[in-house]
């Protein structure tokens, strides 16, 4: 559970820019996403490396999380390497390894799982360097500091969500099922722990009965496999269904549609990708947890930041989240997220997270209009 200290992190970007004006604004990038602050030569205060764990699970991290953090390092003038393991566990140790050989002062990492990251984290301790856990937990690694959003909040509004969307279909009693994250990414247990709370009170009353549980991996196919699976088994008689994010949730659809029930069942997700959100305007998805990864690039940057500059980062941190493994509290930083409906369908877009010319095409065109999105 978050225990929260109450006082919101304030931003350091502005105080860290003119800290290091000599340095002058953004540098150019090279292929691997590396980018010196140092724009008129001279040493760069620290630099800070970035491991992305793949570009499969999830589009929001090269789609959303690096552009965010990049143009964070940059306007501070800080010296930046990002760079994505590609779901490669081999990879990702040889990315930490570099890039501790390299010198960097800070290390932000999102782990393919919590024993390769916890071995990169110990590396990182031992070389002196500070490190962040970003988006995700590494249970037993020890970071410096955790920056995510209130990832059991994230799992109450999926179940929440679910039950408005069974109470609008007038589903006073329904068989339910669970497609849950991967078991190895300790968020997707936060999540389950999340929505099996949410949802709770209806299943001990009888009014709901959870009739399948089990992991789609965060994969499209492998969801799409286990709904399918529970749906014969069940002889179709599943009425409302919790997937984890919306890639898991697109494969679910798919097998939906196959079997003409698309739209009828009403299914969670998260991310409010655009597939996500395309499936929420075509009456596919009953809703999917927007968490606006500006928010979350934000402040694990101020926190990087306050490191590499050694300045006090007190008012950074909003609450601590405990290790289970380690029984040590992390000192967080949590964003809040929101649950987007039909009803809020816009506010992704107001912000800048999504963009309609990516979501606004071919047969949600249409949709879109509709929604007075342009």
């Amino acid at each position: 559970m978050v225990r929260n200290k109450g006082a919101r992190y304030a931003s350091l970007v502005a105080a860290s820019v003119l800290a290091v004006g000599a340095l002058a604004a953004c540098g150019s990038s090279d292929s691997g996403g590396s980018s010196d602050g140092s724009g008129d030569g001279s040493s760069s205060v620290g630099k800070v490396g970035v491991i992305l764990p793949d570009t499969t699970t999830s589009p929001r991290w090269e789609a959303n999380d690096r552009p965010s953090l990049q143009a964070a390092f940059d306007s501070a003038g800080v010296e930046s390497d990002i760079q994505n393991a590609g779901g490669d566990v081999d990879k990702f140790g040889t990315i930490c390894d570099n890039m501790i050989t390299e010198g960097v002062k800070v290390l932000m990492i999102v782990n393919l799982d919590s024993d390769s990251g916890a071995a990169c984290l110990k590396k990182a301790a031992d070389a002196g360097v500070q490190s962040i856990d970003y988006d995700r937990l590494t249970l037993g690694g020890g970071a410096s500091f955790y920056v995510s959003f209130d990832n059991v909040g994230v799992g109450k509004l999926m179940g929440q969500g679910l039950q408005t969307c069974l109470d609008d279909k007038g589903k006073t009693k329904a068989n339910i099922i669970y497609i849950d994250g991967d078991p190895n990414d300790n968020n997707a247990a936060l999540f389950k722990q999340g929505y099996e709370e949410a949802l709770k009170p209806k299943i001990d009353s009888g009014d709901y009965t959870l009739v399948g549980d089990q992991s789609g991996f965060w994969d499209a196919t492998k969801a799409g496999t286990a709904f399918e699976q529970l749906y014969t088994q069940n002889k179709g008689k599943i009425d409302g269904v919790v997937s984890a994010n919306d890639t898991m949730a697109g494969g679910i659809i798919a097998r939906m549609e196959a079997q003409g029930v698309a739209g009828e069942i009403p299914i969670t997700g998260q991310d409010a990708s655009v597939g996500g959100l395309q499936n929420i305007l075509l009456g596919n998805q009953c809703g999917s947890v927007y968490k606006n990864t500006d928010l979350e690039a934000k402040a694990a940057s101020d926190l990087a930041i306050a490191l590499i500059k050694g300045d006090d980062t007190s008012s950074l941190v909003n609450g601590t989240v405990p290790d289970t493994k380690t029984g040590k509290d992390v000192p967080s930083s949590l964003a809040t997220p929101v649950w987007i409906t039909m009803d809020n369908i816009k506010q992704p877009f107001d912000d800048g997270f999504a963009k309609a010319a990516d979501v606004c095409t071919g047969k949600v065109a249409a949709a879109c209009t509709k929604a007075g999105i342009s």
